[in-house]
Order: C-alpha cells, then sequence, then structure tokens
C-alpha cells in the first residue's frame, strides 16, 4: 500500500441497522452516545431500530452519519496506526473528513452538521424543490438543459463521468429532466430527498450556518482535506470556512476529486462510513485502484490485516 485516501460519504447512505456489522467497535458507539449527549436524543437508538422516516430527517440523517464515520475510521487507527496521504468528504463527509484530520472538534462538528441539516429543510418549502440523477449524459449537455429550463436549476453532484445530479425548483427540475432525456440521457432519476442540496435554493441556509462556521474554533488540518467546491485542500480557517459555506449551494465536484486523488498517485481508497456509494463511484472511475468499504469486518481486515 504505497498511497492511501480516506473518502467520506453523505446522504443517502443511511439506513436503520446500518451499525450491524461494526457494533462490536467501542469506538463507533461511543461516537453515537456523544452524539446523543449533544443533541439531547437517542440517535444511537434511532440508527439501530428507525423508525426509517425519522433517521431520513436530515437534521438527523447528517448527524447519524458524521458519528458512523468518525467512529470507524477511530476504531481503525485504535487497531493500527496507518499513513493516510489525504481525505475527501462528499457533500456531509467533508465535515467527516475535517474531524478525521483534526479540523474541528468531534462534538462542534456534530452540533453543526445537526444546524446545516435544520438550516436547508427550513431553506425549502416542502414539495418545492427536487433533486434527480442524470445517467449517460455528458458535463456540457446536462449544463445547457439546466441553462434552458425555466426557473431555478443547475447540476448539483457532478459524481461521475456519465452521472450528474440536478437540483431546484421541482417545476424546472422536471423540465430540464426532459431536456436532458430529448438529449440522448440513458436515464433520468427523480431522487427521493427532503431539500434541493447544492444549488441556489440553499443561499439562506448558507448564510445562517456562516454564522454558526464562524462560532466554531478551527484547527489547520493534520491530513490534507480536498474539499467540494474547488478541490483544493486549505489550511487557514477562514478558507475552511469559506468552503464549508459555498459547499451549501455549489456543486460536489467528487469527478474531478476522483482525478485529483489518481493525479496524486493515490492507488488505494478506503470509504470510511456506511454503505458503497462511493467505492461504486472509484471502481467504475479507476479499476486499477484498491477500493475497500469499511462497513463491516471484512471491510477492516482488508485494510489492516486482521
Amino acid at each position: 500500500m504505497n498511497k492511501l485516501a480516506f473518502v467520506f460519504p453523505g446522504q443517502g447512505s443511511q439506513s436503520v441497522g446500518m451499525l450491524d456489522g461494526l457494533m462490536d467497535h467501542p469506538e463507533v458507539t461511543a461516537c453515537l452516545k456523544t452524539a446523543n449527549e449533544v443533541l439531547g436524543i437517542d440517535l444511537l437508538n434511532m440508527v439501530n431500530q428507525g423508525p426509517a422516516e425519522e433517521l431520513n430527517q436530515t437534521q438527523w440523517t447528517q448527524p447519524a452519519l458524521l458519528a458512523t464515520s468518525v467512529g470507524i475510521y477511530r476504531a481503525i487507527m485504535a487497531r493500527k496506526e496507518i499513513q493516510v496521504t489525504v481525505m475527501a468528504g462528499h457533500s456531509l463527509g467533508e465535515y467527516s473528513a475535517l474531524v478525521c484530520a483534526g479540523a474541528v472538534d468531534f462534538a462542534d462538528a456534530i452540533q453543526l452538521v445537526h444546524k446545516r441539516g435544520t438550516y436547508m429543510q427550513q431553506a425549502v418549502p416542502a414539495g418545492t424543490g427536487s433533486m434527480a440523477a442524470v445517467l449517460g449524459l455528458d458535463e456540457a449537455s446536462v449544463e445547457a438543459a439546466c441553462a434552458q429550463a425555466n426557473g431555478q436549476v443547475s447540476p448539483a453532484n457532478y459524481n461521475s463521468p456519465g452521472q450528474i445530479v440536478i437540483a431546484g425548483e421541482t417545476e424546472a427540475v422536471t423540465e430540464a429532466s426532459q431536456l436532458c432525456s430529448d438529449a440522448g440521457a440513458k436515464k433520468v432519476m427523480p431522487l427521493a430527498v427532503s431539500v434541493p442540496s447544492h444549488c441556489a435554493l440553499m443561499r439562506p441556509a448558507a448564510e445562517q450556518l456562516k454564522a454558526d462556521l464562524d462560532a466554531t474554533e478551527w484547527q489547520t488540518p493534520q491530513v490534507p482535506v480536498l474539499h467540494n467546491v474547488d478541490v483544493q485542500s486549505h489550511e487557514s480557517e477562514a478558507a475552511i470556512k469559506a468552503a464549508l459555506t459555498q459547499q451549501l449551494f455549489a456543486p460536489v465536484r467528487w469527478t474531478e476529486t476522483m482525478q485529483a486523488l489518481q493525479n496524486q498517485g493515490v492507488d488505494t481508497v478506503a470509504e470510511c462510513g456506511p454503505g458503497k456509494v462511493l467505492s461504486g463511484l472509484f471502481k467504475r472511475f479507476d479499476r486499477n485502484l484498491q477500493v475497500i468499504p469499511l462497513l463491516n469486518a471484512k471491510g477492516f481486515q482488508s485494510l489492516i490485516g486482521e
């Protein structure tokens, strides 16, 4: 193993019972219990027992995923000190990366992402915003379809070549989806989300979050973290806070992030969180990469040899 990257998933990776393969690791349950104390809710029970409708509310989804991802990272490092070259997180996962890189206190981050989810939910009334995944269409064509549609719609996630998510006002997303289909998209799928992330509709949420980011203490990351908005790592507090503020209404540049890791010579990618969404994107992007999802004992063994 020459160069290792840790990547952290965002919303969509959560599920009731997602700790089933991880409950033997005290670091994981400890992080969920800390989140319980910070938020005053039994998040651990919600993750283990549900109901799914509650876990899928973004103000609870975000801290649950953050706590699980950080817990997995701490469980790995408690068993073997591994040299990590670079980190990155998809949307919410950027906060997990920053905690694990030592840039922000875990309890502070739990509070931040809970507020982030709350602000996002409040920014757009239910039903007025939506998202859709466009498969098999190039970036320029998707961008053109969004520009041609009436209303607010834009690319939200550049997930991989041929997989772009669009977000905005519901009617505009519907129109842009049809335009993408007309332009030759293989498939356009509406997404079951409660808020349209990473588009201009999130600017009010970003303004609210900025005050909380400013009130939080930040440190220089001990490991470089590539940010979603510019695919760059930042050391200064001001630059990190600016990147996290912009992230709410700017697209996630994940295709460029994967390219950046490839350019840095990364040969092993560990997905530190529940699910295998990012692992799938990396496998399709570069089949020569060793990709390890750390969602159970098998993943742990693959990474640390136990």
